[in-house]
């Protein structure tokens, strides 16, 4: 450590003049020399121990005996926790959030409408493809998951859906509050850098945007995730997700469309809802947030976020930058989520940023306290003092 200190002091003192005018030098020699710093410490850590583990040359038995602490074994540490993240779980949990929204607009809802119009014999449907796709969807119903598996499922993992969690299981509270956080750090990090893009004197300058932040709010989410993520959920986003392709199959039909005189199935879905659920439409927002999400958290699976030289972790968060953006504004839309200006920092024990002080006294007083409060301070007595004796 004290020689890869000595490098990194000469190699600034040798190149201080081109770091002042090229500051990303800066991250490039870090990124080198932290290079040579791992590969020492895992060569180091990949040789084998000895069958004592190094402790008769500590305590100074044996040949082996050490002179001093400095020449016995020195484990480098164990795996970093970050570093165990299975990214398979954490795509499974981005299908689950894209299945989720299509669940909170109803296209699975729909799809039971028409069935049961189906089966009544209400509407025009008799032998077309959309009437076959159906008759084979009701078949197959004792095959799947059935609602209630899959409103459990979006409980436990997203503390959400209506249900109760399973036996055992605990449904997640803290998924919103920290998904939303991670989205709102990446939009605040772009949004920085756009202005010192537009501010800065040269084009090339890194940006001030703080890459730290961005990664521990996504850090903390992708932990989160983590253990959500056991059980049953893949193979059931397996299923439901081949379920919502057999359902706008149906939905895309030929005859189906004609019944409602739709052009497509998306057209239908919203024909069903106004006319016999009689609900506010929420169609475009929802899906986008289904589709940005689930970029967001496939983002989150990879170790992309592991990522500490500036340039290389901007690059890697331009791919989910527009879809964060997207995200908050859809948020905004549906009053799920609101944009924060300042407050970065998410407490485990909270569900939103701490609020700075704003000198105004807090909610809970009582109106008498508030009126102290807003008492205007006492007059100041202008007269001339006496004269001193």
């Amino acid at each position: 450590m004290d020689r890869v200190a000595a490098l990194r002091e000469q190699v600034t003192n040798n190149l201080s003049a081109d770091l002042v005018s090229n500051p990303q030098l800066a991250d490039a020699l870090t990124k080198q020399i932290d290079d040579l710093l791992n590969s020492a410490v895992m060569s180091d850590s990949g040789t084998p121990p000895p069958p004592d583990q190094g402790l008769s040359a500590l305590v100074g038995v044996g040949p082996s005996a050490s002179t001093g602490p400095g020449d016995t074994r020195i484990p480098r540490g164990v795996t970093a926790y970050d570093d165990t993240i299975t990214s398979e779980r954490i795509i499974a949990v981005g299908d689950m959030y894209y299945l989720w929204q299509n669940e909170k607009i109803g296209v699975f809802r729909v799809v039971r409408k028409l069935r049961e119009l189906f089966r009544a014999g209400t509407v025009r449907l008799s032998g077309g493809q959309g009437a076959f796709a159906l008759y084979q969807f009701d078949r197959r119903q004792a095959l799947r998951y059935t609602q209630r598996d899959r409103v459990v499922a979006y409980r436990r993992v997203f503390g959400d859906g209506g249900g109760s969690a399973p036996a055992g299981a605990r449904p997640n509270t803290n998924f919103h509050a920290l998904f939303t956080h991670f989205i709102q750090q990446v939009t605040l990090f772009w949004r920085d850098k756009r202005i010192s893009d537009v501010i800065r004197e040269r084009a090339f300058d890194p940006g001030f945007g703080s890459i730290a932040i961005v990664r521990r709010a996504g850090l903390d989410l992708r932990n989160n995730l983590k253990w959500l993520s056991f059980g049953d959920v893949n193979v059931l986003r397996v299923e439901v997700m081949q379920l919502l392709e057999e359902a706008f199959k149906i939905l895309d039909a030929p005859d189906v469309k004609n019944l409602f005189g739709a052009d497509n199935a998306w057209d239908v879905v919203e024909e069903v809802l106004i006319r016999y659920y009689k609900e506010r439409l929420t169609t475009s927002p929802r899906q986008r947030m289904g589709v940005t999400g689930r970029e967001v958290l496939r983002w989150l699976a990879q170790p992309h976020i592991l990522t500490t030289t500036r340039a290389q972790f901007e690059t890697l968060l331009l791919e989910i930058a527009e879809n964060a953006e997207e995200w908050l504004t859809s948020g905004q839309a549906m009053q799920l989520a609101d944009r924060e200006a300042g407050n970065r920092v998410l407490p485990w024990t909270r569900s939103a940023p701490i609020t700075p002080p704003t000198g105004r006294p807090p909610l809970g007083r009582d109106r008498r306290t508030r009126r102290v409060c807003q008492k205007s301070p006492p007059a100041v007595d202008h007269r001339p003092e006496p004269p001193s004796p």
